[in-house]
């Protein structure tokens, strides 16, 4: 949007499995690269972000059919922590689907 810049605002990921609630996975702060993990999650997956393009990334080190669900990447509001109070924008999320 108009005045937003990328490497200014934390971005976090989100699970949805079918039928849950939402799950706060991670979240980076692309400036730096910055990032920060539920215990739930760390050392499964890695977020990651390349400024030069704005993008965010959620990389898993192996999917299992556990894993199927919704994933949405979304903004962080600003403040001055790393930790996820609200999210202002959030994406449409990405279905994914892994058969066993």
């Amino acid at each position: 949007g108009s005045g937003y810049s990328f490497t200014n605002y934390w971005i976090g990921w989100v699970r949805q499995m079918p039928g849950k609630g939402l799950e706060w996975m991670g979240i980076i702060y692309p400036g730096d690269s910055d990032s920060r993990y539920s215990p739930s999650f760390q050392g499964q997956v890695t977020i990651s972000a390349d400024k030069s393009i704005s993008t965010a990334y959620l990389q898993w080190s192996s999917l299992k059919a556990s894993d199927t669900a919704m994933y949405y990447c979304a903004r962080r509001g600003h403040d001055t922590t790393g930790y996820p109070n609200y999210f202002d924008y959030w994406g449409q999320g990405t279905l994914v689907t892994v058969s066993s």
